[in-house]
């Protein structure tokens, strides 16, 4: 029980509380600005100031900024100075970036290459410490990161020979797999967290999202889609919160038909009823949208919208293969 005489307030207000017969804080709380005026005949400016001290006082802690992550400014580099240019330095620590594109554009690459970024000194871009590796659909590509370690000295000129040589990479990537949604939630919230709270890992993986989502449930089931995908963030967020890791999730664009008076269905882009959809986790996946007009190649990336730190990195584009291409909005 707090009493008046903690907060910071004129004595003036201090003597007009207790005149009325208001003596704690809680009591303060319990009455409206009109009450509290007719009892006290204090100004309604000094009771705002009173309402936002007694209010400001029963806080147990600051609240925590949404966007902390984008405060820090730290990042983790993706051994390539184009792509960390165009994310403004990398991934950010603290933060989730979403990663999408067709099959075959290489994000399970840029994932796999983040893995050993991570390992490296921060002076270099890296977090010193591993990263863990959450797969959805299918198995680990082992034979894949042995082949990026072995082209580390070739693929990171910017390092010394020295420091990429005496490195044990493939002991500090950890796997997980999580073939339903359920195992994906205890896998994050358990294993995940108690690597990132041993310090093992300050880079976490997941290939893909939405695959679970269009595996297990319906696209009618809208309102279902939305409940886990916001659980699913929640736990994201969490381990930003807790342990200030850099998240990276994998997603798949697939383009998609839509007749009249017909329902979403996936097929081929053939004319100009064909709208391009992202099955991301954004809060309603597979949700169309207006197809872009490629031109080029590369990786184009797009803020997140407000209030959620994370990036989307596009790639990939029809008819060439899987290579990547650059979205102009």
């Amino acid at each position: 029980m707090y009493s008046l005489r903690q907060l910071d307030l004129h004595p003036r207000i201090i003597g007009a509380l207790n005149k009325a017969g208001v003596r704690w804080v809680r009591d303060v709380l319990r009455l409206s600005a009109p009450d509290l005026q007719r009892l006290t005949n204090l100004s309604a400016g000094d009771v705002r100031h009173l309402l936002t001290s007694a209010a400001l006082h029963c806080r147990p802690r600051r609240p925590l900024p949404v966007l902390r992550a984008e405060e820090t400014g730290t990042t983790l580099s993706l051994g390539c100075p184009l792509l960390d240019g165009l994310l403004r330095g990398g991934l950010p620590v603290g933060g989730v970036t979403e990663l999408s594109g067709e099959s075959g554009a290489g994000k399970t690459q840029v994932a796999l290459q983040l893995c050993l970024s991570a390992q490296y000194p921060a002076r270099h871009g890296g977090l010193d410490s591993g990263a863990v590796f959450v797969c959805t659909e299918d198995a680990f590509p082992g034979k894949r990161l042995r082949q990026l370690i072995a082209e580390q000295p070739r693929l990171r000129p910017d390092v010394p020979a020295g420091v990429t040589a005496g490195r044990r990479f493939a002991d500090h990537v950890y796997v997980e797999h999580a073939p339903d949604l359920a195992s994906l939630r205890h896998c994050l919230r358990r294993r995940v967290a108690l690597l990132l709270a041993r310090r093992l890992v300050r880079f976490v993986a997941v290939d893909s999202v939405a695959a679970l989502f269009r595996a297990e449930l319906d696209p009618s089931q809208w309102a279902e889609r939305s409940r886990e995908l916001l659980a699913l963030s929640a736990a994201l967020r969490h381990l930003c919160r807790h342990y200030n890791p850099a998240v990276l999730c994998i997603n798949q664009s697939f383009w998609v038909q839509r007749a009249p008076g017909a329902g979403l269905g996936v097929g081929q882009p053939s004319d100009g009823a064909t709208e391009h959809a992202t099955a991301g986790a954004d809060g309603e996946p597979g949700r169309p949208r207006q197809r872009p007009a490629p031109a080029g190649r590369g990786l184009c990336a797009s803020p997140a919208p407000s209030g959620t730190p994370r990036r989307r990195l596009e790639g990939g584009r029809p008819g060439t293969g899987g290579r990547p291409g650059p979205t102009r909005r």
